[in-house]
């Protein structure tokens, strides 16, 4: 059963595909056009066997990645709570991930995958559909990765956050999560959000809110609703404008709602959140929570089972978006109950727009 929540959708007009943003410089300004395409392939089936895991890829003919999503298919019955987000994340070749040192690992990425994993049981419809957003600017010619990782979970129910921030002088464009082992079943990422590395989100445990401008940091949240494994890993991802762009005229504003989801076990609860006139829709974030992400650090769902199975470019009804799409202005989070109900989980969704700031 996959229940839909559409939110209060911001007033203004209908966003376009070119959006202004304005560079200040003494003397001068200098109007810069940024467009956005969304490339897909379509759907990779599996995975076809328990505690494993596929990875898929979505590409940028041009343009750099800017952000990214996927969304799977999880067919019905008690095996459907079987599938889940093992990762989302940008990659340099299609493949690749970046798992080893720590910092600014990547430039000018293209590619973008979706991870989809598998817990004690596997179905036919299994799938995992990719999205990369696809970034062109005559300011923001150049983007940079930063990630982060931490150790963990390894007990059950119990999550762990790891952020990755952004270069000073640099622009927050998206970012992304990722966990390893696929072979602990109860293992994903349960949140991947925009944030700030300050005080006032203790440095990344509080997500950013409806409203606020230029996040600097993005976080993900490791969640091992069964525990056990004793080599896992939670892995996040910055996507950052390039070392040396003036970016002192750029806004990217953030747009984010939050509702409870169904009690029921094996729901589906989709949650949409759009850009109204704030300008392009550029990435976005998505996570399973126990409530008040932007007000408290962020807490875990109230089932171990609690899942993602999507975060995505959408149309205001969240269905995703097609292949070439440059009108996204929409972005969704698909959030699953898994094996257990519960009263006191919420599904959570964030949009990252780009606002000529002038």
């Amino acid at each position: 059963m996959k229940t839909t929540f559409l939110p209060r959708l911001l007033s203004g007009k209908a966003l376009v595909t070119a959006a202004l943003l304005a560079l200040a410089v003494p003397g001068v300004a200098y109007a810069n056009t940024v467009s956005v395409t969304v490339r897909t392939p379509g759907a990779t089936a599996g995975p076809t066997s328990t505690f494993s895991e596929i990875s898929t890829h979505a590409d940028c003919t041009s343009g750099l990645v800017s952000g990214g999503g996927l969304e799977q298919a999880i067919g019905t019955g008690t095996s459907s709570n079987g599938n889940h987000v093992m990762g989302t994340e940008p990659s340099s070749d299609g493949s690749t991930e970046y798992t080893g040192s720590t910092g600014v690992v990547g430039t000018d990425n293209t590619h973008w995958l979706g991870i989809g994993g598998s817990g004690g049981a596997v179905n036919s419809s299994f799938s995992t559909t990719p999205y990369a957003v696809c970034f062109t600017s005559n300011l923001i010619n150049h983007t940079q990765i930063v990630m982060n990782k931490a150790a963990g979970p390894t007990a059950a129910a119990t999550p762990v956050a790891v952020t990755a921030t952004c270069p000073a002088n640099t622009v927050l464009l998206g970012g992304g999560a990722r966990t390893t082992p696929a072979s602990v079943g109860s293992l994903k990422p349960i949140a991947s959000f925009p944030t700030f590395d300050n005080s006032g989100h203790d440095y990344g445990l509080k997500a950013a809110a409806d409203g606020e401008s230029n996040p600097d940091s993005w976080t993900a949240v490791g969640w091992n609703g069964g525990g056990g494994g004793s080599t896992n890993e939670t892995y996040a991802y910055a996507i950052c404008s390039g070392s040396d762009i003036n970016v002192s005229g750029v806004t990217v504003k953030v747009h984010y709602t939050e509702v409870n989801t169904s009690s029921s076990a094996g729901a589906n609860t989709v949650v949409t959140v759009g850009c109204g006139s704030d300008g392009n829709l550029v990435s976005g974030g998505a996570d399973a929570s126990g409530g008040n992400v932007t007000t408290t650090d962020y807490t875990g769902p109230a089932s171990g089972g609690d899942h993602l199975n999507g975060s995505f470019p959408s149309d205001s009804s969240g269905n995703p978006v097609s292949d070439g799409t440059t009108t996204a202005a929409y972005w969704t989070a698909d959030a699953h109950a898994g094996g257990a109900g519960s009263s006191n989980t919420y599904a959570d969704v964030w949009a990252l727009c780009a606002n000529d700031g002038a």
